[in-house]
């Protein structure tokens, strides 16, 4: 049976997010509040990185408690995770972009690999049974352009530095997970480790550099051609609620006590929403009138041109399923950025988003 998150289980739980001022991250911790959880965020100080958040933070003063670091300060990270004592930690905050990874290749590493060190560290502090997911993605496997969608006992590998780096987390988690946690006392694993691998997001709010919609959003609204460039890669595109719901039930699914839910889970659309940069800027102008060229003076560094994920394993674990075709992920997606584009309050766009999502589960 596909699943919603139940609203039994996180009432009241304690829910730590690193990362929390991020796009995804302003997603899932407006639905974890919605859904009656206590939540604490802890991310570097807001810039115009963090656009979303900022439009919501009003939205959601007194319903969360943010604190502002750096995930590779120990101390600041070890005692923001001790004062709070979570039930569940959501590990979301990374250097998330492929060509920034070029630019700070050494910055990529130290906060995708000992920043998520650091994190699982802290897990020590906790004195009671705790979950940590950590949030990497799809690009961990090693690339070799097939048709074929990868599962999670894939090869990892990765030939950008973001890439690579997110590989190399994998394995530090796996490594964590067997070296410290799985130790049972009394029949119980007190923390219970997994990571989530998730395809290429959408969704209202995100205005990350050198991504196809916040792009081509900023063009349409400038009433400017659309640049595009590497049209005919093909990327695994989903609704960023797709993979927060798969998230959010694998949480669930932790608290089970259960080694069948401790490792990695791949989070990604139906095969039909694998499509290509030109087919999504053709979908998005179905939504916006405007035009489209190909980027002739392009970044020459390398970037994956097919990739898939394989879904099994959380259809039939977790009973997690994508719910959104393209075209719907599209149409809610643009229908967000024209509405706040128009007036709209962008906590409610959101909002909004989450209770359509929800109902297709009735």
């Amino acid at each position: 049976m596909v699943r919603k998150p139940n609203k039994n289980f996180w009432k009241n739980k304690k829910v730590y997010v690193t990362g929390h001022t991020g796009f995804k991250g302003s997603w899932l911790v407006s639905w974890l509040i919605m859904l009656g959880a206590k939540v604490k965020g802890y991310s570097l100080p807001l810039d115009e990185t963090n656009y979303l958040f900022k439009k919501i933070k009003d939205s959601i003063e007194g319903e969360i408690t943010s604190q502002y670091g750096n995930i590779l300060d120990k101390e600041s990270l070890r005692k923001s995770i001790n004062e709070f004592q979570p039930d569940i930690i959501f590990h979301l905050a990374a250097q998330p972009l492929v060509l920034k990874s070029y630019l700070d290749p050494i910055g990529t590493w130290e906060t995708n690999v000992i920043g998520t060190l650091n994190v699982l560290n802290c897990l020590k502090e906790i004195k009671k049974s705790c979950s940590f997911i950590a949030i990497t993605t799809d690009k961990v496997y090693k690339n070799k352009e097939w048709i074929y969608g990868y599962r999670e006992n894939d090869e990892l590998g990765g030939h950008d530095p973001y890439s690579a780096s997110k590989a190399a987390c994998e394995i530090a988690i796996s490594s964590w997970r067997e070296s410290f946690v799985n130790n049972k006392k009394n029949n119980e694993i007190k923390y219970r480790i997994a990571s989530a691998r998730a395809g290429n997001v959408l969704g209202g709010g995100d205005w990350a550099v050198n991504r196809i919609v916040p792009d081509s959003i900023k063009s349409l609204i400038s009433n400017k051609k659309i640049h595009v460039r590497n049209p005919k890669s093909k990327r695994p595109w989903q609704h960023v609620l797709e993979p927060l719901n798969g998230y959010l039930l694998l949480g669930e699914k932790l608290s089970l006590q259960d080694s069948r839910f401790y490792g990695s889970f791949n989070f990604g659309p139906n095969p039909s929403n694998n499509k290509s940069v030109e087919q999504i800027v053709e979908k998005i102008l179905n939504y916006w009138e405007g035009e489209w060229i190909i980027d002739e003076d392009q970044n020459n560094s390398h970037e994956a041109k097919l990739l898939s994920l394989q879904i099994d394993k959380s259809i039939d674990l977790i009973g997690w399923m994508p719910i959104w075709e393209f075209d719907k992920t599209i149409q809610v997606t643009v229908n967000w950025y024209k509405n706040v584009n128009h007036g709209n309050d962008p906590y409610d766009e959101l909002v909004k988003n989450i209770i359509e999502f929800e109902s297709y589960f009735q």
